[in-house]
C-alpha cells in the first residue's frame, strides 16, 4: 500500500547526511517548479540539525530558482553564530551546483517574559466550507483539473471569483490542518508549520485586481517567519493573509496564524511577483 501524502512528506523531511553539516533532500515525483514551502521546510531541518538546546523563533528567505523534481537537493549550512542565548544558521539549497534557495534561521532558548497578542480575527467554521482543490478546479473551469489530496487538507474562507470584472478585497482566510497524525517532535511540527505558511499568500494579493487563476503567473520571491507558538497540528488553524501593498507586479502579503482556541501561532511575510500571462499564439 502507497504511504499517504503526509507520511510521503514526512519521510523527505527526514534529510540524508552529504557530509559534515550538508544534507540531501529528496524531491519526490511531481509536475511544474517545486512547491516553495517544500523547499523552505527541509532547508530549515538542513538548519535544526546542527543546533541543540534551541528552538526556531524567526527565518528569512530568497527564492532564487523554481526547484525541479528531477534532481535531489544538495544543502550546505554555515553555523554564522552560537551565543548563550541564540544561534544563527544559514542555508544554501542548490540542485545540480545552481543556488535555488538560500534561508537564515534564528533559533533560541525558551524563556520565561513578556506575552500578549491581536485578538484572533472572525472567520465561519471550517466545517462545511470549499476545499482548496475544489475551488481553484472551479476557477480554471474544470473539474478535471482537481488535483490528488497533499498533505494538507486546506477550506476556503473567501473565495476568488471567476469573473475577471470583479475586484475583491487584498485579505483571504483559510483554515488548514494535516491530512493524519504528525508526530510529536518539534522538528517536525516546526517543519511543517513552514511548509504550510506558503499558501494563498499569492492569491491575497491578485484579488483586488481581477488576475484569473488561469493566467496568473505568480512567483514567491522572499518569505519570513516569526514563530510565536509551536501548534500541535491535531486541529485546525486559521491563515489570514492581508497584503497592504503592491508595486512594480510585486504584491506584499502579511499573513497571521491562529490555532482553533484563538492562540497567535506565527507571523508570516512575503513579496511575489505577479504578472498576466501572456496569451497562447
Amino acid at each position: 500500500m502507497n504511504p499517504s501524502p503526509l507520511n510521503q512528506l514526512l519521510a523527505r523531511l527526514d534529510l540524508g547526511r552529504r557530509g559534515v553539516d550538508r544534507f540531501a533532500g529528496e524531491p519526490g515525483q511531481g509536475e511544474g517548479a517545486l512547491f516553495g514551502g517544500f523547499v523552505a521546510a527541509q532547508a530549515f531541518v538542513a538548519a535544526a540539525r546542527t543546533v541543540d538546546g534551541t528552538a526556531l523563533h524567526s527565518l528569512h528567505a530568497y527564492f532564487l530558482e523554481p526547484g525541479r523534481h528531477d534532481a535531489s537537493i544538495d544543502y550546505s549550512v554555515e553555523r554564522l553564530r552560537d551565543g548563550r542565548t541564540f544561534k544563527t544558521r544559514q542555508v544554501l539549497a542548490r540542485q545540480d551546483g545552481s543556488a535555488i534557495f538560500s534561508l537564515t534561521a534564528s533559533f533560541a532558548r525558551v524563556e520565561p517574559g513578556i506575552s500578549h497578542q491581536d485578538p484572533m480575527p472572525d472567520a465561519p467554521p471550517p466545517d462545511g466550507l470549499p476545499e482548496w482543490e475544489e475551488v481553484r478546479a472551479r476557477l480554471l473551469g474544470d473539474p478535471a483539473k482537481r488535483r490528488p489530496d497533499g498533505p494538507l487538507e486546506v477550506r476556503v474562507c473567501d473565495p476568488d471569483s471567476p469573473d475577471p470584472d470583479v475586484r475583491l478585497p487584498p485579505t483571504r482566510r483559510i483554515w488548514l490542518r494535516a491530512r493524519g497524525s504528525v508526530p510529536d517532535d518539534p522538528l517536525l511540527r516546526t517543519a511543517m508549520l513552514v511548509f504550510a505558511t506558503d499558501r494563498t499568500l499569492l492569491r491575497t494579493g491578485a484579488r483586488p485586481h481581477g488576475l484569473p487563476w488561469a493566467r496568473t503567473l505568480g512567483v514567491s520571491l522572499d518569505h519570513a517567519i516569526w514563530l510565536h507558538h509551536l501548534p500541535t497540528f491535531d486541529d485546525w488553524i486559521l491563515y489570514a493573509c492581508h497584503s497592504p501593498a503592491a508595486e512594480n507586479a510585486r504584491s506584499l502579503t502579511i499573513g497571521t496564524m491562529y490555532e482553533r482556541g484563538g492562540k497567535r501561532i506565527a507571523t508570516v511575510a512575503q513579496e511575489g511577483l505577479l504578472r498576466l500571462r501572456r496569451p497562447e499564439a
